[in-house]
């Protein structure tokens, strides 16, 4: 299952008029940073986080307007990182999913996901304990995704593909 089509049909006013072809993506899906030379990183998507974010180390600000650091590729073996130099887009508060506010850099990727290349806006924050390196929020997946719980890693390789089998009830 590489892209479907979805369409928003029905009703009456604007929304009936509305047609758009989303690629549907799984609740995980491999990322390239195309420009910063990565490939294949594993997020977990979060419909219900508003920015995404990446685990960074090594935060060195450069000026108040470039920004330095290491995004860590692997969980499993945190020597294999890549050092980025990016602009600094903002500086926001963002509440944690445990209710507490940080202020975080944000700076803007060029990221592919499938096949849907576009520059979205990432916080840099540690997520060292947490299983995925990167959150793909809302805001990364507006009009041009659609996302099927059932399904991981739905454009990574066919070996890494998983689907979630139905449980009898």
């Amino acid at each position: 299952m590489k892209t479907k089509s979805a369409s928003i049909e029905g009703g009456e006013g604007p929304e009936a008029k509305i047609k758009a072809s989303r690629t549907i993506i799984g609740w995980s899906e491999p990322v390239d940073f195309v420009d910063w030379g990565i490939r294949g990183l594993t997020a977990k998507v979060d419909t219900g986080a508003r920015t995404s974010a990446l685990h960074v180390e090594n935060v060195e600000y450069l000026s108040a307007s470039q920004v330095r650091f290491d995004v860590v590729l692997s969980r499993r073996n945190p020597a294999r990182r890549k050092t980025v130099t990016a602009r600094v887009s903002r500086w926001g508060r963002v509440r944690s999913s445990s209710g507490h506010y940080t202020e975080r850099c944000f700076v803007k990727a060029k990221v592919r996901i499938g096949p849907v290349e576009k520059k979205i806006e990432i916080s840099l924050i540690s997520r060292e304990t947490l299983i995925y390196r990167m959150l793909i929020g809302r805001e990364a997946l507006d009009r041009d995704f659609l996302v099927d719980v059932s399904h991981r890693s739905v454009h990574a390789p066919a070996k890494k593909r998983k689907t979630l089998r139905k449980t009898k009830r």
